[in-house]
């Protein structure tokens, strides 16, 4: 008996395998929920309200390492004076895309932000500093610099505050911003819907590294300042290992992913077996032809 392969099954397994390789904020079609503080989410997670639909076209990153930020860009500044972002970019500059009333994913960053500060070798003002913009023009000056000072206050060793700008602006430029670092977000009724990295740029304003999620290790931290100063960009390995391994906070480690592995084995197995029938079926039809 002639063995006739389905393309169905081919079809599914193919699909799920694609799935299985997607970023987190792509295999869905709905935000992701705002991640607890004891886990790490996937390196694209995304948050906001939960009604529309958004596509993965639409939220995201887009790495775009080497490439130069418009620095002639002007910003507003906590005390509200306009500034370039060559003003502000004379060192290894860590940025950060958020938004200041955002109540999901922002607060969790900022406070990874601020752990990984803490716990740095790296020489605040000198090594490296942090630029966070808000993408939403409906941020004022005045929040920037309630912001900041929260942040700051959270800060536990010597901390220049010229180290940490709070930035806002009308969204031409902030969305130009966005744009020359690949930051791709969506506006959702009040609320965004956006992405969750820090971006490395060098002193001459080149994107150097990305690095995901909320949770950031020192060591991490300090070797791309590192690669920033020299202006090497690298690429986010990390974003890749993750799929491997997660993150421990509690441990301060990563630890093997068993479950993504054992799915993707899995899949890769039931692939290699549905190839294997495919090529049995047409050589058993090809000597039946004979």
């Amino acid at each position: 008996m002639t063995f006739r392969p389905l393309p169905a099954a081919f079809s599914a397994l193919t699909l799920a395998a694609a799935l299985l390789c997607l970023p987190a904020g792509a295999q869905t079609t709905k935000p992701a929920p705002a991640p607890a503080s004891t886990s790490t989410p996937a390196p694209a997670a995304v948050e906001g309200p939960a009604a529309p639909a958004f596509t993965p076209q639409e939220v995201g990153i887009d790495e775009k390492l080497g490439a130069t930020l418009p620095l002639d860009l002007v910003l507003t500044g906590e005390d509200g004076q306009p500034v370039t972002l060559r003003q502000l970019i004379d060192k290894p500059t860590i940025l950060t895309l958020n938004y200041f009333r955002c109540a999901g994913i922002c607060t969790p960053q900022l406070n990874g932000v601020v752990e990984v500060l803490n716990r740095t070798e790296a020489v605040p003002g000198k090594d490296f500093q942090v630029l966070t913009v808000s993408f939403d023009e409906r941020d004022t000056p005045e929040m920037a610099s309630q912001k900041r000072t929260n942040y700051l206050g959270e800060i536990t060793r010597p901390f220049p505050p010229a180290a940490w700008r709070f930035l806002t602006g009308p969204a031409t430029a902030s969305r130009a911003l966005a744009d020359a670092v690949g930051f791709r977000y969506k506006r959702v009724g009040d609320d965004f819907v956006h992405a969750a990295a820090i971006i490395f740029i060098s002193p001459q304003g080149k994107v150097t590294r990305y690095m995901y999620g909320v949770t950031y290790l020192p060591a991490d931290l300090q070797l791309a300042a590192q690669e920033a100063g020299r202006g090497e960009a690298q690429p986010t390995i990390n974003k890749f290992l993750k799929f491997c391994f997660s993150y421990d906070p509690a441990g301060r480690r990563y630890v093997l992913n068993t479950t993504a592995i054992s799915a993707a084995v899995t899949i890769l197995a039931a692939l290699i077996f549905v190839v294997v029938l495919v090529r049995r079926g047409r050589k058993t039809k090809s000597e039946e032809a004979e």
